[in-house]
């Protein structure tokens, strides 16, 4: 991890959060007592950053500097919320088409995935605060930078995110394996919103019960399902078949 992703030190990382920097996670030993871990705490209280606890060995292997049992993690890139992108997007007159990544922790899987999206005229990445990825340098250059052009918004969950697109208009997918609908059989040319699960466990229950509609890739080979990453390309060029084909 390059230096200037981490901030080591309670007083520097209370510094970074009243600072308003866009944090990702802190790591905080466990057990952590004194006036200044309060301060921290009292700092962080009602913002929407991920506090982990943890045994000091762990922040050990991250850092050898006097880090006093605190380490945060920035973001690469600025968060966006969807309350902010979305009326917008209708403002400008635009067809809006966002992805939903739920449980996605594998930072190559979420390059990529990026890097599909911005090609694809995607509007917005939306990621959850807990469960998800980390939007570091190796996910910007796993991106070829798309990361940089394309906003991600970071929402409490993809549920309340899911639900808040239905509440404004858009069409929520889902990708399953469980599905008995073709990709190709729902109508992508109004506002859409594609939730993509993680590979071993897939969209969760309640988001796949809150989507207007569940569907699936077809498969012909043994094994057991796509890559997430290629299984998003596929949905986004079908959306793009679909919007491209619609303007002729």
């Amino acid at each position: 991890m390059e230096k200037n992703e981490m901030i080591f030190g309670i007083r520097a990382v209370i510094e970074a959060v009243e600072a308003g920097k866009d944090i990702d996670k802190i790591l905080i030993k466990k057990d952590l007592q004194s006036d200044l871990a309060q301060e921290l705490f009292a700092a962080v209280r009602g913002r929407n950053i991920v506090v982990q606890k943890v045994p000091i060995e762990k922040i050990n292997r991250m850092s050898r500097k006097n880090h006093q049992g605190v380490l945060a993690f920035i973001s690469a890139v600025t968060y966006q919320h969807l309350d902010d992108i979305v009326p917008g997007l209708y403002e400008e007159g635009k067809n809006p088409f966002i992805i939903l990544l739920d449980g996605i922790t594998d930072v190559r899987n979420f390059g990529a995935i990026a890097r599909t999206c911005e090609c694809a005229g995607v509007n917005a990445i939306v990621i959850p605060e807990r469960g998800s990825v980390s939007v570091n340098a190796d996910a910007v250059k796993t991106s070829a930078g798309a990361l940089l052009h394309l906003p991600v918004c970071r929402e409490s969950s993809v549920f309340e995110a899911v639900r808040f697109l239905k509440n404004s208009g858009f069409r929520t997918i889902a990708a399953s394996e469980k599905a008995v609908v073709n990709y190709t059989d729902i109508d992508y040319t109004v506002p859409v919103a594609i939730v993509m699960g993680a590979e071993d466990t897939g969209v969760s229950k309640e988001v796949l019960c809150l989507c207007d509609d569940m569907v699936a890739l077809p498969q012909m080979g043994v094994i057991g399902s796509l890559n997430v990453s290629v299984a998003a390309g596929v949905m986004m060029y079908e959306v793009v078949r679909q919007r491209m084909g619609n303007c002729k």
